[in-house]
């Protein structure tokens, strides 16, 4: 019997998870529909219009991770599996058209009102749609976490915003048999309103997770301390994270060595690190880059001090290393980390440059400006 991968564990478990939803988020919209109409609740119909598109969200979920899974070829050599993510953004534009479509019909509703009819029957499958909206939302987060599924959280999230809207209606349903007060048209308007803003909050972070977002910080931290396991690794530094898909990581890193390293000593550091990080994080190191670090002239420690102290004066100045100074030839050069914070990067970084030629005439200084790509030290 061939072995089942990881990856294809998580694809059984999210697909499983996503079946599960599908048939409950259909039974729903059944009852819904049918007590919607009896009722004349607009409300009711709407909330069962939303367990459709949860189900149809969960269908596009499967389609995804199928489509996701298949291996790379000569026209995608990183692999399918960002097509996770654009599945993602087809549920949000449909989360979000269902919205819109809803509020367009509230507010025909509030127009030209209709008067409800409900029965006892009514309100105890309104109440029994809320428990399993509870149950359904707590099983997807919780899966969804286990497996690192930003879609299978966001259905859960959405799932339990549903057991709460569902609760409005039936309140307002109560209201009406107490006091014959009709709330169901603006009820629905609202319902419709939490659609849309659910819709845009998905899209937002899909477009987000395309456009390239930080890594984790607990994983680029994790990864920084392997690295740093290693003997030999003076830092660690400009880690770079690249998301092909959620748990699929391909990154590059630079790190310091002692400048008296042969090429042979590199070459086997490189290998050990690459091995203990897919080991350790489950993430690929593509290249490592290399920093010499001069460990025994202390006239070099002592610049060091000094320019790291001047340029980290300014607050948009998060650090810097790759650190080198050739005092014969009179040549100083280092990378300047630059934050996310400064209002011109550029001039930022030039008026540090200026204030250590300043402070060592004389010297070539050859500065790079660097992105804090990760929060790793």
């Amino acid at each position: 019997m061939a072995q089942i991968t990881e990856a294809q564990s998580r694809d059984k478990t999210i697909v499983k998870t996503s079946m599960t939803g599908i048939a409950a988020n259909v039974l729903l919209a059944g009852f819904k529909s049918v007590v919607g109409l009896l009722s004349h609740s607009i409300a009711i119909v709407l909330d069962a219009v939303n367990n459709l598109t949860d189900a149809t969200s969960s269908l596009i979920t499967i389609i995804g991770v199928k489509l996701a899974s298949r291996p790379a070829d000569r026209e995608h050599p990183f692999g399918h599996g960002r097509t996770e993510y654009m599945s993602a953004m087809v549920i949000a534009l449909i989360v979000l058209y269902a919205g819109v479509t809803s509020l367009v019909e509230s507010i025909k509703k509030i127009i030209n009102p209709e008067t409800p009819s409900y029965t006892t029957a009514t309100l105890v499958i309104v109440a029994v749609a809320i428990v399993a909206k509870v149950l359904l939302g707590r099983y997807f987060v919780g899966v969804g976490k286990r497996v690192n599924s930003d879609a299978l959280v966001n259905s859960g999230e959405d799932a339990t915003m549903d057991a709460i809207i569902s609760s409005a209606t039936l309140a307002s349903a109560v209201i009406y048999l107490i006091w014959h007060i009709s709330l169901e048209a603006w009820l629905g308007a609202l319902i419709a309103l939490f659609i849309i803003k659910s819709g845009i909050e998905m899209l937002r972070n899909t477009i987000s997770q395309v456009v390239g977002r930080r890594p984790d910080p607990d994983l680029a931290h994790a990864i920084n301390e392997t690295i740093m396991s290693c003997d030999g690794v003076k830092g660690v530094y400009e880690l770079v994270l690249n998301i092909y898909c959620p748990d699929s990581y391909l990154a590059s890193v630079h790190i310091g060595v002692n400048d008296q390293m042969t090429a042979v000593e590199i070459d086997q550091l490189e290998h050990l690190i690459q091995e203990r990080v897919y080991a350790a994080n489950n993430v690929a190191l593509a290249a490592v880059g290399i920093y010499s670090v001069d460990t025994e002239n202390p006239v070099a420690q002592e610049a060091f001090r000094r320019v790291r102290e001047m340029v980290c004066e300014d607050p948009n100045i998060l650090q810097i290393h790759g650190f080198y100074l050739d005092w014969e030839k009179k040549q100083m050069r280092f990378d300047i980390v630059m934050g996310f914070e400064a209002k011109d990067r550029n001039e930022t970084f030039r008026l540090a440059v200026e204030k250590v030629r300043k402070a060592f005439p004389g010297v070539e200084v050859y500065a790079i400006m660097d992105t804090d790509f990760s929060l790793s030290e």
